[in-house]
């Protein structure tokens, strides 16, 4: 056979991208059958360069406490929080698999990629405290969200976050809530040290600089890949028996590549984003926490404003942002053709509906485009009323690809999130989406693992494994309160989160 003559590599495993996705689910793999051999194929320099990157929109530690855009306000006034406990117990079984990670020493101490920052929620306005005094009352029902406190005492909440309250209105109503378990993860440190575990595995190999153009399924079950090397602009071949494509925004054109039944009327809306990065030391140093507010009208769900302590590489910093804007981009090194050639039979039509349905958000994205530095941070002034201009630069961040499926009734509709799509037969795997993406990894992979594995899944070895890697795996922490309790016990213990939070109560 033709692939056959210019093979590169073959293998039972290849995953393409080298992020936070494919490292867990290479990590999962290897643990649960360290038999299996394992490709990966990745067209920058480096692990950890795209979404996964700490400067890339990856670093905040998703878990529901206080995205005020995970708990909608349904028709009738209620609350919905669905969303919000499915993330967080997914992030609650994330830390699980990390403690047992560094534990079992198979990573680096929990001390370089984990750290423990309080996370709130801020609103002013009678109708948005309304709002979230409603939704701190519909998760109490939760041992997930035990411990949250809700006050619209101004002297309690200036102790909580001084800059944000310093020059305030003080005829202004505010309310907020706050959770001091919330957690900060460099994930483009963790990624890297779980590709350095896979590493030194003799059947796993991770090559850079390729780029996959082309995948197909054989006559023999297998898929055959061509990737084109950047740096020998050679045209190389890969075999395995499982694909998994984990490459972020350049996930969508391989899917459609694959040619997989169920990979029909799959559209995707890119969008990019900005930060405002304090430069001023003093400021960054007066702020310890992760404070969220709510989306503007009109406005991505990802676009929910925060002022946020993250720590970077050993150092605090402190970010604002993110600002949306419209690109045609996929990926942040990416082609300005790419959503052209992503335009297919099956989903030009969804696509252009639901480009129809979201016309303000194509507004909305164009107009913060089209934003000026003072634009922006009046916009930042909302949260930090004496944030001064020149303290503040715009970066840039990273590019998100929004799901556009098929839709009976409306012809195609934007979704926000992740969404894993998988070959009938198990062989192929993908994941499209964004946010919550990697604090949700662990279980994201766990859903790929169950549509591709599934005899394996069922096996005692398997869920033995499982089991001990993450105990919350055959349980409910949404139903089971105390299950919660000795699951965060387990985590607080093995990611030393305890210490922290004392150090988090010194430093704010």
């Amino acid at each position: 056979m033709k692939h056959q003559e210019t093979l590169r590599t073959k293998s039972d495993v290849i995953l393409i991208g080298a992020g936070i996705m494919s490292a867990t689910l290479g990590v999962l793999l290897k643990e649960l059958a360290p038999e299996l051999s394992i490709t990966v194929l990745e067209r920058l320099d480096a692990a950890s360069r795209e979404s996964s990157n700490a400067w890339n929109n990856a670093g905040t530690g998703h878990s529901a406490f206080c995205e005020l855009n995970y708990t909608p306000e349904k028709a009738d006034g209620s609350i919905d929080v669905h969303k919000a406990l499915h993330i967080a117990e997914s992030y609650e079984r994330s830390k699980e698999f990390w403690a047992y990670l560094s534990a079992t020493k198979r990573i680096i101490d929990p001390d370089e990629f984990i750290t423990a920052i309080p996370h709130y929620s801020f609103v002013w306005g009678e109708e948005n405290i309304n709002f979230l005094k409603r939704r701190y009352e519909a998760l109490q029902a939760y041992e997930l969200f035990q411990g949250m406190v809700y006050s619209e005492n101004r002297e309690e909440i200036t102790n909580w976050l001084p800059i944000v309250m310093k020059d305030r209105n003080p005829n202004l109503p505010i309310a907020a809530t706050g959770m001091q378990i919330g957690t900060d993860v460099n994930f483009g440190t963790l990624t890297k040290a779980m590709f350095r575990y896979l590493q030194k595995f003799d059947n796993v190999h991770i090559h850079f600089f390729e780029d996959v153009k082309d995948l197909e399924r054989a006559k023999s079950g297998l898929w055959h890949l061509t990737s084109h090397n950047l740096q020998t602009h050679e045209k190389e071949h890969h075999e395995a028996k499982f694909v998994f494509i984990g490459a972020g925004g350049g996930s969508l054109p391989l899917l459609e590549k694959s040619d997989i039944p169920e990979a029909e009327g799959f559209g995707g809306f890119p969008v990019s984003g900005q930060w405002l990065r304090c430069r001023n030391r003093e400021v960054i140093l007066s702020h310890y926490a992760k404070v969220y507010g709510k989306a503007s009208v009109g406005s991505p769900p990802m676009s929910v404003p925060h002022l946020d302590t993250r720590i970077i590489d050993g150092k605090k910093e402190l970010l604002f942002g993110p600002y949306a804007g419209f690109t045609t981009k996929f990926l942040k090194k990416g082609s300005y053709l790419d959503l052209v050639k992503s335009l297919e039979f099956d989903n030009i039509f969804p696509m252009l509906s639901a480009g129809m349905h979201n016309l303000p958000l194509t507004k909305y994205l164009i107009s913060q485009a089209l934003q000026s530095h003072e634009d922006r941070m009046e916009a930042l002034r909302e949260y930090f009323p004496y944030a001064k201009s020149e303290d503040w630069e715009l970066v840039v961040a990273g590019q998100r690809v929004q799901v556009i499926k098929a839709d009976k009734e409306e012809g195609g509709v934007l979704e926000f999130g992740t969404e894993v799509v998988a070959s009938k037969d198990g062989s192929l795997a993908c994941l499209l989406g964004a946010s919550p993406g990697a604090s949700t990894s662990v279980s994201i992979m766990l859903e790929v693992l169950a549509d591709c594995f599934p005899e394996e899944m069922k096996s005692e070895s398997w869920k033995k494994k499982l089991q001990e890697m993450i105990p919350s795996f055959f349980g409910s922490m949404i139903e089971d309160g105390k299950l919660c309790k000795l699951s965060r016990e387990l985590t607080k213990k093995q990611l030393e989160l305890e210490e922290k939070i004392q150090l988090t109560k010194v430093l704010s």
